[in-house]
């Protein structure tokens, strides 16, 4: 005895939805494609959103975007892979992206944070808009010159070009290191700074200085380093072996260098926070997997990446795109405690 397989039932189209709503089909594209609002009641609206649910139906936004000419496709450009906040940030953007049925191509530019190429042989043929983290806006002519929207994330608010901004308040937040260090007792300081010479680096050495300065007795020097965990001990190690008395505190520009001060400490057979406390940046999953965990400042990178695709959004539909500041907040754990000398 055979069987035959009972055919699916035919998806229902956007003709469908008309018919059931009493609209026409332009009016359907307008509902469901978000552009309504001025030129169909509510209420219509509401009857055609209704009746696209109650069929089942879908817009097909494969070949939405052939008619558009839109691919519903925005790319992230970050300067590495490697570092976890960039992860984050592209979690939060593609969370909100997936809710928009677009899509997120991660890119790390091949120079760092030097100048971005084009990923493809044409930006504009393949993408819909740029986000980029942590970059200067400079450094994206070749996708700027593909006359793509661009949306910027943590970088300087004076570099124009970019139609959206995503920023965390990073000021305050080396301001409440530097605070409460300060609180502890701490006059010896050492900067262990990024050699990655980005707008929000910058910003960490202006706050830290401007927080010491005038305090009574305070001292602060700094040194740089790549941002890995070996170039981090390796600058901390000089550090501590310089003529004069040690540091009390050494604030980092990351969690990574954090990472590499802390070994550098216990090398030269001194203690955390006993002896030297540290401090990092960012809140990386590193930050608890150290001994003693770090104090740092907590970054909300997926919100950055949510904001930052939510602004593209906007652009790309025409309405305004609010620049955001994030705040940011001091996580205090086992790597700080008062100084043992003064």
């Amino acid at each position: 005895m055979s069987s035959t397989q009972q055919p699916s039932p035919p998806r229902p189209t956007s003709r469908d939805v008309a018919r059931a709503a009493g609209v026409s089909q332009a009016t359907v594209s307008l509902v469901l494609g978000d552009k309504w609002r001025g030129r169909v009641s509510t209420a219509t609206a509401e009857r055609v959103r209704d009746s696209a649910r109650d069929l089942g139906y879908r817009p097909n936004f494969a070949a939405r975007s052939l008619r558009l000419g839109r691919t519903r496709t925005a790319l992230l450009v970050v300067p590495a892979l490697t570092n976890e906040f960039f992860a984050r940030v592209y979690t939060g953007a593609a969370a909100v992206a997936a809710e928009h049925d677009f899509g997120v191509v991660l890119y790390p530019s091949p120079d760092g944070t030097g100048p971005a190429r084009d990923p493809f042989a044409s930006a504009r043929a393949a993408l819909d808009g740029v986000i980029a983290s942590s970059m200067a806006a400079d450094a994206l002519g070749a996708l700027r010159g593909a006359d793509l929207p661009l949306v910027m994330l943590d970088s300087d608010p004076e570099d124009h070009g970019a139609a959206a901004r995503v920023n965390l308040d990073i000021a305050d937040g080396m301001r409440q290191v530097t605070d409460h260090l300060l609180g502890l007792g701490h006059r010896r300081i050492t900067h262990l700074a990024s050699a990655v010479g980005t707008w929000t680096f910058a910003v960490r050495a202006q706050a830290l200085r401007e927080a010491v300065r005038g305090v009574p007795g305070a001292v602060l020097r700094t040194v740089t380093a790549p941002l890995d965990v070996r170039s981090g001990r390796e600058a901390t190690e000089r550090v501590l072996a310089a003529p004069g008395p040690l540091p009390t505190a050494i604030v980092c520009d990351d969690d990574i260098l954090a990472a590499g001060a802390c070994k550098a400490v216990r090398r030269r057979g001194l203690r955390v926070p006993d002896d030297i406390s540290v401090t990092g940046f960012d809140d990386l999953a590193l930050a608890t997997a150290v001994e003693p965990e770090l104090t740092t400042v907590r970054l909300p990178a997926e919100q950055v990446g949510e904001r930052g695709m939510t602004a593209l959004l906007a652009v790309l539909e025409g309405r305004p795109a609010a620049h955001h500041d994030l705040p940011v907040r001091l996580v205090v754990r086992g790597s700080t405690a008062p100084p043992a000398t003064a």
